[in-house]
């Protein structure tokens, strides 16, 4: 059965969203929107009959999996087992870090003979579990997935999936020939507020969709943190920072607008993050006596010590100690100005995209901003959508009538404990059941859907280098 068929019969608007059967003649995309009187012109859009389902997967018998990389990520699906013991157990474990590997077999009650360091010794016995996570950097996403699918796992990869356009063709091609379901986390699609507005869009509820601006803004410490400092600093490391930050974001225009993107022009650079830029006097490590601390945004003091933000990838005794964090200034990388790091992702990054039938989407990422949470604009032919990340307006072109969908995450049973947005839990709940059931239908982001955000990006990336409009194939 194809995936849009199964849908259809489980009256599904998207994977893990059902519909309600009174909306079985709902307008279609590009037909007008609603007539007057619908209730969704009173602001009421949180009444759309869109029910969230529960984040409990529905299967008929316990599915096991193995997490590869049980840093941030891993514990995030790793808590999934723990709230749901009855749909997934974690049967074993991969991190080169000893004190993460230790925390997340205790937690999960796995064998000491599960437990394994790092990632190629999971993959060199035989498989002992249904299904695999593999939350690594970025560049061993291809090599472990590769593996994985050999071993006749069933993998759910943290996105990006490769470091290439072609790494991305080989882990489609190696799915298909080994019959081995291929997830890639692409979370936004999941989250309530990008499936309503999907909806909406999908209703015609504005018309046709004749263009999307959409914006990311990365949140000016998270950048400085991740994109700077952190593990994604480096874009031939890891991937480039289009990939490594705004996959997601390119998988949402394309899901939301339902065409392939033809063509992208893209351009950015780094503006600040680098020696020219340095005041004077600025030391390498902020925790040298940095003379303009105390009025530095980037100051790793401010950032982890005072805030208290991002701390997790310290791994530390007391997340509240300030002395152990300090230390690790003066130890890691974290510590580092931010002038005097060894980055080249940019910190500002625009795309021009032409989809098919000349739907046009700009999209940027934005390093300089004081919060995160993505921006939308959606033109249509009759109405307008515009969000903020939680919360978005419809207006209706010929009434000018405005309505707001704004249901908080913290309102839908289970949702509030899920992250980004209440999406993290309930794509591995779409993707337990499909493992159970062996059925990628049950699936929104298969990898013959990711693939397209990747060769997107990576066509971005080459016209960010060259000056040139790039066709994608």
């Amino acid at each position: 059965m194809k995936r849009r068929d199964f849908l259809k019969n489980l009256g599904l608007a998207t994977a893990g969203v059902a519909l309600a059967p009174q909306m079985a003649t709902a307008t279609t995309v590009g037909s007008a929107s609603p007539s007057a009187g619908t209730p969704y012109e009173a602001g009421e859009l949180n009444k759309l009959d869109i029910n969230f389902r529960s984040l409990k997967a529905a299967v008929d018998h316990t599915v096991t999996a193995v997490v590869v990389g049980a840093g941030s990520r891993g514990r995030v699906y790793g808590k999934y087992g723990l709230l749901y013991p009855d749909s997934v157990k974690m049967v074993g474990v991969s991190d080169i870090n000893p004190e993460r590997k230790t925390e997340f077999a205790t937690k999960h009650n796995i064998p000491a003979e599960r437990q394994y360091g790092d990632f190629h010794e999971i993959l060199a016995v035989p498989k002992f579990a249904d299904a695999m996570v593999i939350a690594l950097p970025d560049d061993l996403h291809f090599e472990a997935a590769m593996k994985a699918m050999e071993l006749g796992y069933d993998v759910l990869l943290e996105k990006p999936m490769a470091q290439t356009a072609d790494e991305c063709r080989k882990l489609l091609a190696q799915s298909k020939k080994t019959g081995r379901i291929l997830a890639t986390c692409h979370v936004l699609r999941y989250a309530p507020y990008f499936i309503a507005m999907r909806e909406i869009i999908r209703r015609g509820m504005i018309g046709e969709v004749v263009s999307i601006q959409h914006m990311e803004p990365i949140q000016y410490a998270h950048m400085a943190h991740s994109y700077v400092r952190g593990n994604w600093r480096s874009s031939k490391e890891t991937t480039p920072i289009i990939l490594a930050k705004s996959c997601h974001d390119l998988d949402i225009l394309r899901w939301m607008i339902g065409k392939p993107c033809e063509s992208i022009v893209a351009d950015g650079s780094i503006h600040l993050f680098k020696a020219e830029k340095a005041p004077e006097g600025a030391p390498y490590r902020c925790t040298d006596g940095c003379p303009h601390e105390d009025k530095c945004p980037y100051s790793a003091i401010d950032i982890y010590v005072r805030k208290k933000a991002h701390n997790y990838v310290f791994d530390l005794k007391n997340p509240k100690d300030d002395a152990e964090i300090m230390e690790k200034l003066r130890t890691t990388g974290y510590g580092r100005c931010v002038y005097h790091c060894d980055n080249d992702q940019p910190d500002h990054y625009v795309a021009n995209m032409v989809f098919e039938g000349g739907i046009t989407s700009s999209f940027a990422m934005e390093a300089f901003t004081p919060t995160g949470g993505r921006r939308t604009r959606v033109m249509g032919t009759t109405g307008y959508i515009e969000g903020d990340g939680s919360s978005f307006k419809l207006t209706d072109l010929r009434s000018r009538k405005e309505s707001v969908w704004n249901m908080k995450v913290k309102e839908i049973p289970e949702y509030k404990d899920s992250g980004h947005g209440g999406g993290d839990h309930a794509l591995f709940r779409d993707f337990v059941e499909a493992v159970a059931y062996q059925d990628e239908a049950r699936l929104s982001s298969t990898v013959d859907v990711s693939i397209e955000s990747h060769l997107m990006g990576f066509a971005a990336e080459r016209s960010r280098k060259t000056g040139r409009k790039e066709k994608i194939k």
